[in-house]
């Protein structure tokens, strides 16, 4: 299921160092610095009460997710590529007066850099596009939880990643199975954050199917206990979707009859 790929983690780390200085304006930080989290009902609900548990939050951008589990009560460490965005997530822990532990590293590195186990690893959204070896990756969620610990992912669906998102309607245009193969996009497009904002590094980015990500966890010896299908998403994922009063964007009809959102919760035998 994949293979490291170096040259991935050079170009997505140059993307994320670019944009982070954006995203810190760009992102809903207030709600934090208010005393809220950014944690929807349906994370918090299949969470569970997190409070006095240690986390491990993978790809943690710049913290805001991280920073939530602070604000629930936990003993959170989040690990990033990017220097840029943990320097912002940095400030805005000392503007939540949140604790929270920043690790600088590619994802794969983190066992040179961490030595010690969590009760939960927890990873999402849009995060599995910038995974280059699957089976690596299960194996370090698994190499991280205690006995008997818990995965917790909500990510964007991958059947929903066939569908071309700058057309109006569902036209397929992506292979669902692609077997581990890089897509290379280049720059020069607006950042789903800021639309204004012209993003100018290129991104290399990967496809995995359900039963990919499903077989990769229970390989790692992880127990799958629920995979949970949702028809919304948090941003605007496809140019037909809509905002909805609950602030989560969805399909309109006819076109609302596709998954577009899933969560898994697994835990460590």
């Amino acid at each position: 299921m994949g293979t490291r790929d170096y040259k991935a983690e050079v170009i997505n780390k140059k993307h994320w160092d670019e944009v982070a200085p954006i995203h810190g304006r760009s992102y809903d930080t207030e709600t934090l610095i208010n005393g809220g989290h950014h944690l929807d009902d349906i994370q918090v609900g299949e969470l569970g009460d997190v409070s006095g548990k240690t986390v491990l939050h993978l790809m943690c951008h710049i913290g805001t997710d991280t920073l939530s589990f602070a604000r629930l009560g936990a003993e959170v460490t989040g690990i990033d590529i990017s220097c840029e965005s943990l320097k912002v997530a940095r400030e805005l822990a000392e503007k939540t007066n949140l604790k929270a532990r920043f690790i600088e590293t590619p994802l794969f590195d983190l066992p040179n850099k961490l030595d010690e186990t969590f009760d939960m690893v927890y990873t999402a959204i849009g995060v599995l596009c910038w995974v280059s070896d699957l089976k690596q990756w299960a194996n370090i969620i698994s190499r991280y939880l205690k006995p008997g610990g818990t995965l917790y992912l909500m990510e964007s669906h991958p059947f929903m990643q066939v569908f071309d998102n700058e057309a109006i309607g569902l036209n397929v245009r992506y292979p669902y199975f692609s077997q581990g193969e890089p897509f290379d996009w280049p720059g020069n497009w607006p950042d789903y954050s800021d639309e204004n904002y012209i993003v100018k590094s290129p991104t290399r980015e990967f496809q995995w199917t359900m039963g990919q990500i499903f077989n990769s966890l229970t390989e790692a010896g992880l127990n799958i206990e629920f995979i949970h299908e949702f028809d919304f998403l948090h941003w605007k994922g496809l140019e037909s979707m809509e905002m909805c009063e609950d602030g989560f964007w969805r399909l309109p009809e006819p076109l609302d009859k596709i998954p577009v959102l899933f969560s898994l919760r697994a835990i460590k035998g």
